[in-house]
């Protein structure tokens, strides 16, 4: 008997690859994404096509906004998205790219709908190896999340059921993911990585976000059909 879920969508393609991977264990898909007052909206275009394209029951798009609070290049446009970082990746600094409590805020939604479904699966398609050093990436947030979430929730206080947060892509490299999403079909054409993209909503490619899309695809082999500025697409993607 399958299960409703509810599935962090950002459009991007890591939780494309996480809303496939969760339709294949056969789980009823509930989307959810947010507008949070990001500089763009083409993440948001892309995850509905993402969604249309996997097939979801339901997706829902919630506003808040995150630029009221600030501290972040994705918010405040004020602050410049980092590009050509020498230390990409590198352990231990967080990049400008970091949003607040990003992640705990859209968890805390995902699990209020959650409860008003009657799930008790919520999906996020975070990660530990190839990840720009955000903090609420690991395995350490996930579980104390988890933790928090069967203390706050009224199944989980009664003894109805546990609450779980999965994780399915957080131990694999970018190119792994792309791999894994390729066998489920995942069109990673409709998909949106860029933190700066142009007017035409083509991505930059020097990003943190690009460069880390670009390197796995690269590892994967396969070539990244989505559009990049000019430049990018001779020398980036080959």
């Amino acid at each position: 008997m399958s299960h409703k879920a509810v599935v962090l969508l950002s459009g991007g393609l890591d939780s494309a690859t996480t809303l496939a991977i969760a339709k294949d264990e056969g789980f009823y898909l509930y989307a959810l994404t947010f507008q949070y007052g990001q500089r763009h909206q083409r993440e948001v275009e892309a995850a509905k096509n993402v969604a249309r394209s996997i097939g979801v029951v339901e997706h829902k798009i919630i506003t808040i906004d995150m630029g009221d609070i600030g501290g972040s290049a994705l918010t405040d446009l004020t602050i410049e998205v980092p590009k050509d970082r020498p230390d990409l990746g590198a352990t231990g600094h967080i990049p400008l790219t970091y949003v607040p409590a990003r992640n705990t805020i859209f968890l805390s939604f995902a699990l209020a709908w959650a409860e008003v479904l009657g799930a008790f699966d919520i999906f996020i398609g975070v990660n530990a190896t190839d990840f720009s050093g955000y903090p609420d990436c690991r395995h350490d947030y996930i579980q104390a999340f988890e933790k928090m979430a069967n203390l706050a929730t009224v199944a989980g206080t009664q003894q109805k059921g546990k609450m779980t947060i999965h994780t399915p892509i957080i131990n694999m490299t970018k190119g792994q993911t792309i791999m894994a999403g390729q066998k489920l079909d995942v069109d990673y054409s409709l998909t949106h990585s860029c933190y700066d993209p142009d007017k035409q909503g083509r991505s930059c490619g020097r990003c943190d976000s690009c460069r880390l899309r670009l390197k796995g695809f690269s590892d994967a082999g396969l070539i990244d059909s989505i559009g990049y500025v000019s430049g990018v697409d001779a020398v980036e993607k080959r």
